[in-house]
């Protein structure tokens, strides 16, 4: 895994975003209101952002990183290329599924790692945080966790009365039907609703359940189980009848979005969640300046084997979608 530059711009690049602006946000805004006082003063320091969206501000800075010179390392961290067996069997195996340019489970691990390390400079546990936040909301969309024609991207499908791939439309097209199209505001008002629903709702009895998997110290672990979870999803909710059945018919029409919607709101409730705890935990623990550890991250890949044809997919698109409309 990729040693970042000290001085790579900042910029804001595409919206073909994983989960979407809309989605991002909202998980972010969701990790914001459950973080400690301590955990906010602590990555708005390493942000070098005080202002009341400290975490939204910078939820898809990984996607466009992804798409700058020196960020291209990074693309296939946004995924894990499962090469299950949709609807028969669901699984992730991390030995089979991560390949050697790393995964978004390998690279969750390492940029733990990172981001307490004081070897490294501000900017680089900077970017750090910025990718946790962005791969800890990737992690649970379940077509982040599928290999099948690159996660859904290169299934052709019809929704609302539009052409587009099964991929896109569990990032954006079901969360924006859902809440309007993006605006910091729409997703504010998105986490407030999945907040009620955590504080004294329908998650409230699941909560602790959520936070059982939060382990700093294995964040492969962590990680994997996350991606477990997600996966499950493809063979009861993202396509049950096999990917066929999902490219007959309008989406909308058919009820097959109203059958998502509760699949994509607990998701992002549970990685909302999920982040705040990650961060809790990284805030509090002891800043380290180990010089035994990998920061790299090579010691968290498989073994090398060869690479499974949906890896061998994603290599041949260069790590994108390969389609045109949208990217990981």
């Amino acid at each position: 895994m990729h040693l970042l530059h000290p001085t790579l711009l900042l910029t804001s690049l595409p919206s073909t975003l994983a989960w979407g602006r809309l989605g991002h946000d909202a998980i972010a805004y969701i990790a914001q209101n459950y973080v400690s006082p301590r955990t906010e003063t602590w990555a708005q320091s390493l942000l070098l952002d005080a202002s009341t969206s400290y975490l939204a501000n910078v939820s898809t800075w990984a996607d466009s990183y992804r798409n700058e010179p020196g960020g291209e390392f990074s693309a296939p961290y946004h995924y894990i290329s499962a090469a299950d067996a949709p609807p028969s069997s669901c699984n992730v195996d991390y030995a089979r599924d991560c390949g050697p340019d790393g995964c978004v489970v390998s690279a969750i691990a390492n940029y733990t790692r990172r981001v307490t390390n004081t070897r490294l400079s501000r900017q680089q546990r900077d970017f750090a945080l910025r990718f946790l936040v962005h791969f800890i909301g990737d992690i649970h969309q379940p077509l982040h966790n599928e290999g099948y024609e690159s996660g859904g991207n290169g299934v052709d499908i019809t929704f609302a009365g539009s052409e587009r791939n099964l991929h896109a439309t569990w990032d954006t097209g079901i969360p924006e039907r859902l809440r309007g199209s993006y605006s910091k505001q729409q997703a504010r008002a998105w986490a407030d609703y999945l907040i009620r629903r955590i504080d004294g709702g329908v998650y409230t009895r699941d909560v602790g359940t959520w936070k059982r998997s939060v382990n700093v110290q294995d964040g492969l672990g962590s990680a994997l189980t996350w991606s477990n979870e997600a996966n499950d999803y493809i063979c009861t909710f993202v396509a049950p009848q096999g990917w066929a059945a999902v490219q007959r018919g309008d989406l909308v029409s058919s009820g097959y979005y109203d059958r998502a919607v509760p699949t994509v709101e607990l998701q992002v409730a549970r990685a909302g969640v999920r982040l705040a705890a990650w961060l809790d935990a990284l805030a509090t623990a002891p800043s380290k300046r180990d010089e035994d550890e990998d920061l790299m991250g090579l010691d968290l890949l498989p073994e090398p084997r060869p690479l499974t044809p949906a890896q061998l997919k994603r290599r041949a698109e260069g790590y994108g979608c390969g389609c045109g409309e949208h990217e990981h």
